[in-house]
């Protein structure tokens, strides 16, 4: 395609060759170029022309991928110094080289708004994807295939099965749904964000038995407000709905319970599997409350913490559906620790040409700012290291701020991707963590069949953290099924960050206890 190019620069127009990391984001060559960036700006009227891979006098020389999306990154940067953000990218090649048109425009208004995380958990084939995929579109599922909206690895398709965590969003404005034409484009995700007041981040967990240390990722790593058990109408409750409720009731959250796949089933079935499900909410100490109608909707929302709500629905049919998604928007957010230093727990790093390190996660609490100095760790040797914070994203969305309950992505500079492991942190400075090998804890054994004495050593899961930790029984000799005490744990391999107050889950081949921290000991 031939590049129409202006022949001067006008008011707003900049001409750019290429900028490098190394010299342009060096702080008085980067203050530069935001002083023009911001005089383009106003001169636009709040918009920016950059044209890069040109010569100042307009002659295009052409960039590689990589020293394209190494421009437009920083462009972003300096973007965000102006309170400003890149708005359409053009990519035109000539002579197999790339000259791009930037739109950046400035942003008169931020909004601060209501974000809430729901974990999606349950057996395998209870559809769990479906629903989730149903609900944000706002239709039916009526050829079998809305899965397939959250499962995107190759494998994944070829099984029919999920295999990793999966996210998702869905937006509220003023109540009223704001549904994604197409889940699978990254634009179409972050207009939701971006015309929502109230965004529910969906993490669609793994119900297939062998991936269960992946669920537990996805339950205990993510900082949830809420939990949603899905069981299918023709299968019932199983083993692994118990486990998944098991896991959702160590960490105190708030639980909604959806059976699926009621047009599969007659009256008969339905009325079993819905008692079934009432026996396990008494069992458990709370409430359950069948959703008939809409009225019934308020009367449950500011109850949640003790009344487990039941809907019944169809992903196929929509049948329910609009109770569901009526209810999760009444939901209030719960784990508000915006006040607190920012720390957030590494769940997922990727290595992307052009951009470098990045890493996902939720904001566990604080807040934190593009450009912002973090440390990260701890490593094997329980330092900490300084990095910085060069971009955030959240849902393909690009923020000056996030703060607590966002799930994230941020662009770390000063370290390499393969020294990242998820577990590790990402906090202030000011919050001065503390690798730690050994702590006291309070723990529940769930089930065992045997009992469980010093020298145990099972694999403790907290937030997006795993390791093998050798039991020490402190108040007792050992501990059966049901047995509750005091114990010391000591990891196997490398020191962790964990604090008093956190809850963690143990596992031999099975969840077989939940725990909550009360000392660190070193």
């Amino acid at each position: 395609m031939k590049v129409k190019l202006p022949r001067k620069e006008g008011k707003n127009i900049e001409f750019k060759e290429r900028l490098i990391y190394d010299i342009h984001l060096k702080e008085e060559r980067k203050q530069q170029l935001a002083t023009q960036m911001k005089f383009r700006l106003e001169k636009g009227n709040g918009v920016a022309v950059y044209i890069i891979g040109v010569r100042e006098n307009g002659e295009a020389k052409g960039l590689s991928e990589l020293e394209f999306e190494e421009t437009l990154n920083i462009l972003g940067i300096i973007a965000r110094e102006n309170n400003a953000r890149i708005e359409k990218v053009e990519k035109f090649f000539e002579n197999g080289k790339i000259i791009g048109r930037i739109i950046i425009k400035q942003i008169f208004k931020v909004e601060k708004k209501e974000s809430l995380i729901i974990g999606v958990a349950g057996h395998v084939a209870h559809g769990k994807s479906t629903l989730i995929a149903t609900i944000i579109t706002g239709e039916p599922d009526k050829n079998g295939s809305k899965w397939l909206q959250l499962n995107v690895l190759p494998h994944e398709i070829e099984r029919g099965l999920s295999a990793d965590l999966h996210f998702t969003l869905f937006g509220f404005k003023n109540s009223f749904p704001v549904y994604l034409k197409n889940p699978l484009d990254k634009k179409e995700r972050a207009r939701v964000f971006e015309n929502s007041d109230k965004v529910i981040s969906f993490v669609d967990t793994v119900g297939h038995e062998p991936w269960i240390k992946t669920t537990i990722r996805g339950l205990v790593g993510q900082n949830l407000d809420y939990g949603l058990l899905v069981i299918a109408a023709d299968d019932g409750i199983t083993h692994i709905t118990k486990e998944h409720l098991g896991i959702l009731l160590a960490l105190k959250l708030p639980l909604i319970f959806c059976i699926t796949k009621i047009d599969k089933v007659g009256d008969k079935r339905r009325e079993e599997v819905r008692e079934e499900i009432e026996n396990l909410i008494k069992l458990i100490g709370r409430i359950p409350f069948r959703v008939k109608e809409e009225k019934d909707l308020n009367i449950i929302a500011d109850k949640i913490e003790a009344i487990v709500p039941i809907f019944e629905v169809s992903s196929r049919t929509f049948e329910g559906m609009g109770n569901l998604i009526k209810f999760l928007s009444l939901l209030p957010k719960r784990n508000l620790e915006i006040e607190k230093p920012f720390l957030m727990f590494i769940d997922k790093i990727y290595k992307i040409k052009g951009v470098g390190t990045v890493v996902s996660g939720t904001v566990k609490q604080g807040k934190i700012k593009t450009g912002s100095t973090l440390l990260i760790g701890p490593f094997t040797s329980g330092d900490f290291k300084k990095v910085k914070a060069v971009s955030i994203q959240t849902h393909y969305y690009p923020l000056e701020e996030a703060d607590a309950g966002l799930i994230v992505g941020i662009c770390l500079k000063g370290i390499k991707h393969e020294d990242v492991k998820r577990g590790m942190i990402l906090c202030d400075p000011s919050f001065s963590p503390k690798a730690v090998r050994s702590f006291e804890a309070e723990i529940l054994v769930l089930t065992h069949p045997t009992r469980i004495a010093s020298g145990y050593e099972p694999v403790l899961h907290f937030f997006t953290a795993s390791q093998t930790a050798k039991l020490e029984c402190i108040d007792k000799k050992y501990f059966k099924s049901g047995e509750s005490g005091r114990v010391r744990f000591t990891f196997k391999y490398y020191p962790c960050f964990i604090q008093e107050g956190d809850k963690f889950i143990f596992r031999e081949g099975k969840t077989k206890g939940i725990g909550t921290v009360t000392k660190v000991i070193n």
